[in-house]
């Protein structure tokens, strides 16, 4: 059975892959440049700021003696990082000697808004010309009813409880990848739509994100211009009243559109009009790995493979029906088995064990979530070993490296194949010294070690 992995990027895995050309025009807002600093690693932002005042290159040979023996390999992973997002310039000399620069236009921008603060391009509207404000917890109900709505649509529109306003557009754009539909066939979940399902919101969030700045040049929008005002808006204050007016008309088409998904609430007083974010929206900038962000579980397990889980959710119900066999539903409980017929259902579908054990693992009821393990070993072995009926041999494809010409080399070549969650095997102890990484990576391996032989 073949398997298909979503990857949910980052802003700034998305921001790295863009033109040289563009990056420079991100760079021109200082508040990007904050949410890079704040994004890179820890030894990459100590090496931003400490060149921020220095206007002439910096050796590679300097540089290395600001670490310690044993951080040789985070020492890499910063520079390429920094080197990815056109942060440092990399110039070699004829006598092979690599300096490093910090790009102009970061540094400037960067160093006004250390030295002298920036603020942003609209401020929140006084309370006397607003109605009321919805409070943070109806905000975040709201964007909770938004985002369910959409997913609801996403696996059956007929099934939403209400009629969505999501426009056909917008679902068009999302559904690629997610959705295939054959002549005069309704549209299916393909196998990443299954897997998008168990993701958590924050990687949901990233995926649809990705794949709305993926299109944007089909809808007559510049993706530098996008990412920036996403960006920008992360630094927005959740709950607080922004003029629609003070946006420009690409601008006020993104709040609509991010209003559909619940990032945004819109609303209109008699003369003005102003959008609110949610917390979606303000975590945009927020690493995908932060727990902070982490929602209240609502699933039991039992030994027997019996299933509870205390939600009102009508999308709670659909997701527990893509892995489990639901058997009955009250109003705030819903009840179901894990069987063997119901995962098989589930690994043809594309979803992996790991998947489903991470989903139940993730949205524990808080009764059992401390408890260690919180989904019982059993199943969770049986999961594994019905999926291994199916899954005999994995194919995964992959390139090999060897012939390393030291051993410093290979190992920070695995640490950055590492990075990337691209590592599948490394030989570091015998002579041979070999790699495997996955071939989707293969195009960042050959760069990193073209620079590191140079």
């Amino acid at each position: 059975m073949p398997q298909v992995r979503i990857i949910a990027k980052n802003f700034m895995d998305m921001v790295a892959a863009l033109p040289a050309m563009k990056l420079d025009k991100l760079y021109e807002n200082a508040f990007i440049c904050e949410a890079i600093l704040r994004s890179l690693p820890p030894l990459a932002k100590k090496y931003v700021l400490q060149l921020l005042c220095i206007e002439v290159p910096v050796t590679a040979k300097s540089m290395e003696e600001w670490v310690l023996p044993d951080g040789v390999s985070k020492h890499r992973v910063a520079i390429d990082r920094l080197i990815q997002l056109r942060i440092f310039t990399e110039t070699v000399d004829r006598k092979r000697e690599t300096t490093y620069t910090l790009n102009p236009i970061f540094q400037t921008n960067l160093k006004k808004l250390l030295v002298h603060g920036v603020v942003l391009p609209r401020e929140p509207m006084p309370s006397n010309i607003t109605v009321r404000l919805p409070s943070l917890e109806d905000l975040q109900a709201f964007a909770l009813e938004q985002w369910e709505c959409f997913l609801l649509q996403l696996i059956n529109s007929s099934q939403s409880e209400r009629p969505s306003n999501i426009s056909s557009s917008m679902m068009k754009t999302f559904q690629r990848g997610l959705l295939s539909q054959r002549d005069r066939e309704a549209p299916r979940l393909t196998e990443s739509g299954f897997q998008f399902l168990l993701m958590d919101t924050n990687a949901q969030l990233w995926y649809i994100i990705r794949e709305y700045i993926s299109n944007s040049e089909e809808r007559g929008l510049d993706s530098a211009d996008l990412i920036s005002f996403l960006l920008e808006l992360s630094f927005h204050v959740t709950g607080e009243a922004y003029n629609i007016n003070t946006l420009n008309e690409r601008q006020k088409n993104i709040i609509k559109d991010l209003a559909d998904l619940g990032l945004i609430k819109l609303q209109q007083g008699r003369k003005d009009s102003w959008f609110i974010p949610t917390e979606l929206a303000t975590n945009l900038s927020v690493s995908l790995t932060d727990s902070s962000s982490r929602k209240q579980g609502f699933v039991v397990v039992e030994t027997n493979f019996r299933l509870y889980a205390y939600s009102t959710s009508k999308l709670h119900c659909e997701i527990l029906r893509l892995f489990s066999r639901v058997e009955y539903q009250l109003p705030n409980l819903i009840v179901g088995a894990i069987t063997k017929e119901s995962l098989y259902s589930a690994f043809e579908n594309g979803i992996t064990g790991e998947q489903i054990i991470s989903f139940l693992q993730q949205n524990a009821h808080p009764r059992v979530a401390e408890r260690v393990p919180s989904v019982p070993e059993n199943v969770t072995d049986q999961i594994r070993l019905w999926e291994t009926d199916l899954n005999r041999v994995e194919m995964t494809p992959a390139y090999y490296y060897d012939e390393f010409p030291t051993r410093e080399l290979l190992e920070g070549a695995s640490d950055f194949a590492r990075g990337y969650n691209a590592l599948l095997w490394e030989d570091v102890n015998s002579k041979k010294m070999r790699l495997v990484v996955k071939a989707e990576n293969h195009v960042h391996m050959r760069e990193y070690l073209g620079r590191q032989r140079q």
